[in-house]
């Protein structure tokens, strides 16, 4: 056994009830429901205390603007069934830039941009061009 090992063979933590706590709303009476304070206001009293949230503060076009855009990869990638290896023997990109993509650490160039779009649209059509340039190319080296 490991030096390092934080636990012992045989041994397995257990919580015990008295060890945990409960968690009850603020300021709701003994047995009274969670959301009888709200359900108690107007509409107009539910927006205002909506916007006085520290976190639900509405977006204004320039923090829209700071906002980075997720990358959209995965949303071509998932409705084909393909993993991300799979994805990018298919389509001929670099696994660590498909995975550099979907992860956010780098965007897609402009012609990048396109090509996911082309395959978002027409997947077989591009699978189909593919082969055939793997062929031509095949039958011009031999």
């Amino acid at each position: 056994m490991s030096e390092y090992a934080s636990y012992r063979l045989g041994k397995q933590n257990r919580i015990k009830s008295a060890d945990t706590t409960k968690k009850t709303a603020k300021n709701a009476p003994a047995g009274a429901e969670p959301w009888a304070r709200l359900d108690a206001m107007s509409q107009d009293e539910k927006h205002e205390a909506a916007l006085s949230g520290p976190d639900a503060r509405p977006q204004t076009p320039e923090s829209i603007a700071r906002m980075k855009r997720t990358p959209q990869v995965k949303v071509v990638r998932r409705p084909l069934g393909l993993s991300q290896e799979e994805f990018a023997l298919h389509y001929r990109i670099p696994i660590g830039t498909l995975r550099d993509w979907e992860q956010g650490r780098t965007e897609p160039d402009a012609p990048g941009r396109a090509y996911l779009r082309v395959i978002a649209r027409k997947p077989e059509m591009v699978r189909e061009a593919l082969a055939r340039d793997a062929a031509i190319n095949k039958t011009a080296a031999e």
